[in-house]
């Protein structure tokens, strides 16, 4: 009996001091053991500060809000569109907004609505839909200001953004939403027309912003309250979330200037028209056949006489496979690097004829159809 009665009290001792030992080695002595990583602990524990503002992105908010604006498009006095965007530039006379072209395509007359809901009419000055960037000019008022233009020049995966536009219209102007950057310098295929596929490609920003339609041609900004790109578009297939797109700021500063000035964009034309490799309808109606193991390029169905393709040799049935040394996966994508380079430029292409490999040296000239 006194046996049992001292293999009890032994017991309970033992998870006393169990007890005591775990707290005063989790209380005391956890912090060292963790961060002592040179000892094959296993983990680390961090022990500096974390610091989180209270006011999140606030303050960025109010250094860019009152730059900007929605866009209001008209046909007459038909509403047939509205969009986002942003004062870039002010002076004596004139306050000047950027969007994008689909924005302001197909009207007659554009109406900016600004942060205090005053609507002022604005003037179209140049657009080019290959870039999906417009300038409109609007009379002054002393409570506009303008948004500081940044740079992605170091601008990293994770970084925090946020937009300021008009999702869905009217009601929801002034609506703020933020995210990180999820890519960056994402081809993505686009569309011109409704009725056509993967006219051109934009190289893009990627976030993950609740980007809606509405929200197009407003800023992106960075976590400073600095304009580093343009939305432009959203991926808006139902089994897509998530998925936003801009234009790289620096990119639309490069061509502001004339935009500014209602010149167009001068863009090379190579001299040919073309049909993708996998087109196989198009390829059999125009009587073209392309080597089996060919997957990716274009095939020249006609060539421009006088034009710098009919000068190089390029005949009709050759694949183009390459420009300047970079692989051409279908007509997108050559324009994408076709429009890289200005008239006058001399690119080389790489072309697949009879399945052998051919290279030609090419002067652009300039595409007038544009």
């Amino acid at each position: 009996m006194k046996d049992k009665i001292s293999l009890g009290f032994t017991i309970v001792f033992s998870f006393i001091m169990g007890g005591l030992c775990m707290y005063y080695f989790s209380s005391t002595h956890l912090g060292q053991v963790a961060t002592n990583q040179g000892n094959n602990t296993g983990y680390s524990k961090y022990t500096g500060s974390i610091i989180i503002e209270k006011d999140g992105l606030a303050d960025a908010v109010d250094k860019a809000k009152s730059a900007a604006v929605m866009v209001k498009n008209f046909n007459n006095t038909r509403a047939i569109g509205s969009g986002s965007g942003f004062i870039y530039k002010i002076d004596d006379k004139y306050a000047y907004v950027m969007t994008n072209h689909h924005v302001v395509d197909g009207g007659n007359k554009l109406v900016l609505v600004t942060t205090t809901d005053e609507e002022i009419d604005g003037k179209l000055l140049g657009s080019d839909e290959y870039l999906d960037l417009a300038i409109i000019r609007m009379d002054k008022r002393d409570y506009l200001k303008t948004v500081e233009i940044g740079s992605t020049e170091g601008m990293r995966l994770g970084d925090t953004v946020f937009t300021i536009g008009a999702p869905v219209g009217y009601e929801y102007r002034g609506t703020v939403t933020s995210g990180i950057v999820s890519g960056i310098n994402r081809l993505v295929e686009v569309s011109l027309k409704s009725n056509s596929s993967g006219d051109w490609v934009m190289e893009v920003i990627q976030i993950d912003a609740a980007v809606n339609p509405g929200n197009s041609g407003g800023p992106l900004l960075n976590a400073a309250g600095q304009v580093i790109g343009v939305i432009s578009m959203k991926l808006v297939e139902n089994s897509i979330e998530g998925m936003g797109f801009a234009i790289p700021i620096d990119y639309a500063m490069s061509h502001v200037e004339k935009l500014e000035k209602g010149e167009k964009i001068e863009r090379p034309l190579l001299g040919v028209s073309m049909i993708n490799v996998n087109e196989t309808y198009s390829l059999f109606v125009n009587r073209l056949n392309i080597p089996e193991d060919v997957t990716e390029g274009v095939v020249v169905a006609e060539v421009s006489n006088d034009s710098a393709a009919s000068k190089s040799g390029l005949k009709k049935g050759d694949v183009i496979i390459e420009l300047n040394g970079t692989k051409v996966k279908n007509a997108a994508y050559l324009k994408y690097l076709l429009y890289k380079y200005n008239p006058g430029d001399s690119v080389t292409i790489t072309y697949n004829r009879d399945g052998k490999i051919h290279k030609a040296d090419l002067k652009l000239t300039k595409n007038t159809d544009i």
